[in-house]
């Protein structure tokens, strides 16, 4: 019987199968980059749609007024984008506070990225605050009674 040389190396199936795992490997890597990419990107804008609610809100506060019940709306540029914003002040029940709830999203679209809520009362008198710490009928005192 003659001797038969065996070959080294690696058969076509085996490359096949090696090709295909990697294939699969590098494809499943591809998706899980890509939504990584996709939920920083919506935790960016949910972060930027949150500052300019919180902006909104403080701006009403400091004009020094209570905000009358009713919708307002408007555009803003911030961080090389622009957004839209809808505040919606209502009744609270309370006497002189109202709530605000500020919506922020993308022009042209209908999707809502963050709502904050606030609370606007009657402004206080500069310093008033601190007086009750410091006077109480007519006395000094270091802390309320």
């Amino acid at each position: 019987m003659p001797d038969k040389k065996r070959n080294s190396g690696f058969t076509l199936i085996e490359v096949m199968v090696a090709l295909i795992i990697v294939a699969l490997a590098l494809t499943t890597m591809s998706v899980t980059m890509g939504r990584m990419l996709d939920n920083a990107t919506t935790m960016r804008d949910r972060t930027y749609a949150s500052w300019i609610a919180q902006n909104k809100i403080v701006e009403m506060r400091a004009s020094g007024t209570i905000p009358e019940p009713g919708v307002n709306s408007g555009e803003e540029e911030f961080a090389l984008g622009n957004w839209t914003w809808e505040a919606t002040v209502s009744e609270t029940g309370v006497e002189n506070l109202m709530r605000v709830d500020v919506a922020v999203s993308r022009p042209g679209t209908a999707y809502t990225i963050k709502t904050v809520t606030g609370f606007i009362g009657e402004p206080a008198i500069p310093g008033l605050a601190n007086n009750l710490w410091t006077e109480r009928g007519g006395e000094e005192t270091g802390a309320l009674e």
